[in-house]
């Protein structure tokens, strides 16, 4: 892979990330900006790292490029957990945890060369992520609803 391919992923990492950063700092949530593009640059280039690996080394026989990904998978719970908290009988941050599972998701598959699949899911997320002010909305005609009985 030459030096321009692999800056190419870390580059479109960093638009991708940052677009649902973007929308997670306007909420003004705990994992915003930086942490959305930290997470989605760093998990592609753990991909970039597998990917090399994989190639440097499979003369050596068997060489598993999936095992520093399956790693990251496992890592980013951890990180995402941190994003959520109690408070009494509810539970805030999932959504910001989501976010944050599905950006390394991102940069895994743009460090794959995966980029309309990226692409296509950065979109999405943006979009399911806009829909709060809807949520917020439904949750206070619920809260209303539940008060009025």
């Amino acid at each position: 892979m030459s030096i321009a391919d692999v800056l190419l992923r870390i580059f479109i990492s960093t638009v991708l990330g940052a677009i649902i950063g973007v929308e997670r700092e306007i909420h003004k949530r705990a994992a915003g900006f930086r942490t959305h593009i930290l997470v989605c640059v760093g998990s592609t280039l753990f991909m970039l790292t597998s990917i090399s690996v994989a190639l440097t080394y499979s003369h050596a026989g068997d060489v598993d490029p999936s095992r520093i990904a399956a790693g990251v998978v496992t890592g980013i719970g951890f990180l995402g957990a941190g994003a959520i908290i109690r408070y009494g009988e509810s539970i805030k941050g999932l959504t910001t945890a989501a976010s944050v599972w599905v950006v390394a998701a991102i940069g895994l598959s743009v460090g794959a060369g995966m980029f309309i699949p990226a692409a296509v899911t950065t979109g999405i997320v943006a979009a399911v992520l806009a829909l709060s002010s809807l949520e917020e909305k439904l949750e206070a005609k619920r809260s209303k609803r539940g008060n009025d009985r």
